[in-house]
């Protein structure tokens, strides 16, 4: 998988990139964490949830099903959580929501590491991967970070992510700024 750093990474730029108008401390935070939370199905390894199981680690929350009703629900419940006053446009918000979700298997299918994921689940159960795997898997704990392989996976991150990331800020800037020359 991806660390948590990289996950962040790529719902923050979609929203700079994407959703300006959206953007504030509250929604990047919970964009952020709809950027991680598939990866809240390693707890199926305390209830004895092997990892090839559909319900184990890379399952069906990493599908991109999981991101789309859950990235929805998550939009629903933030709005109706914040005042009319500041509240984002809830289609906008969702959607960056979705896509923040959506990140997270799509960088983890870059990685070298694990079983792949279920990114068409429930319609099938198969894990993939993408053909090119550039990003070192991440350590599963923190401990680990600090270590020559938790650097090498940091090293890789800010290569394979927080480039293309600070790349994909940059170009929506540029667009953005074209157009309103026009």
């Amino acid at each position: 998988m991806a660390s948590l750093f990289g996950h962040i990474a790529a719902s923050t730029a979609i929203g700079y990139a994407f959703f300006p108008k959206q953007v504030r401390p509250i929604t990047l935070i919970v964009a952020g964490f709809c950027s991680f939370a598939p990866d809240l199905d390693v707890l199926s390894f305390q209830f004895g949830i092997p990892y090839s199981s559909q319900w184990g680690h890379r399952g069906w929350t990493h599908s991109l099903l999981f991101a789309l009703v859950a990235g929805g629900l998550t939009g629903l419940i933030f709005n109706s959580l914040t005042t009319s006053s500041h509240r984002a446009t809830l289609k906008r918000l969702t959607a960056w929501l979705i896509l923040s979700m959506a990140s997270h298997p799509l960088l983890d299918m870059l990685t070298n590491g694990g079983r792949g994921c279920a990114l068409w689940w429930p319609f099938s159960l198969e894990r993939i991967f993408f053909p090119w795997r550039p990003i070192q898997v991440s350590p599963m704990s923190v401990s680990d970070f600090i270590s020559p392989w938790g650097l090498e996976v940091l090293a890789s991150e800010v290569i394979w992510i927080g480039l293309p990331c600070v790349g994909l800020v940059w170009l929506a800037k540029l667009v953005k700024t074209k157009g309103s020359e026009a």
